[in-house]
């Protein structure tokens, strides 16, 4: 299920005896910032990673605890220590980090290899058009000098559909 991750503060509503705050509000102060996530399947390849290393770290500790003749105390806060830096790890990636920021300014992307121009003023903005190369959603903000910023949509805990209208939105208030 895609669904937009956005920092933005919503109101509240009550249905029913739940109350529930919207993912999706537009926000009344149009200078606000907004932050889009990685999705959490980009979120899991980087878990992967650290799980590798860390796997490799763990069996490295216990050739040097066996050969050495040390305690096994070490390895258990060795283990401790990875399993910190695993959860710490996942609260980033999924609180802190943002891929795409979209101010009222302009946009600043992050952690996407390839992606061109990664910060630009939208006065410098030409238009954003949608495009699939290699069959992998993208909004393309073409600069008016001719360089451009690919962000492939996938990696964003977004609807694409509701990101590219949000870039749109911008680049039109930027206009005015």
């Amino acid at each position: 299920m895609a669904y937009r991750n956005r920092l933005e503060s919503g109101r509240r509503e009550t249905y029913r005896g739940f109350e529930s705050r919207p993912l999706c509000v537009e926000s009344p102060d149009a200078s606000a910032a907004v932050d889009y996530r990685m999705a959490p399947l980009v979120v899991a390849r980087f878990v992967g990673a650290y799980l590798i290393l860390f796997a490799v770290l763990i069996l490295a500790g216990t050739l040097v605890v066996a050969a050495a003749g040390l305690g096994p105390d070490l390895l258990v806060v060795l283990l401790a220590a990875g399993l910190l830096g695993l959860f710490g790890l996942v609260w980033w990636l999924r609180n802190r980090v943002s891929v795409v920021r979209l101010t009222a300014s302009g946009y600043r992307v992050r952690l996407v290899r390839g992606a061109g121009v990664t910060e630009a003023r939208w006065n410098e903005v030409e238009d954003a058009v949608a495009t699939q190369p290699q069959d992998v959603a993208c909004v393309v903000l073409r600069l008016k000098d001719g360089r451009s910023t690919t962000i492939p949509v996938e990696l964003l805990a977004a609807d694409k559909d509701d990101f590219a209208r949000d870039v749109r939105d911008h680049l039109a208030r930027a206009a005015r």
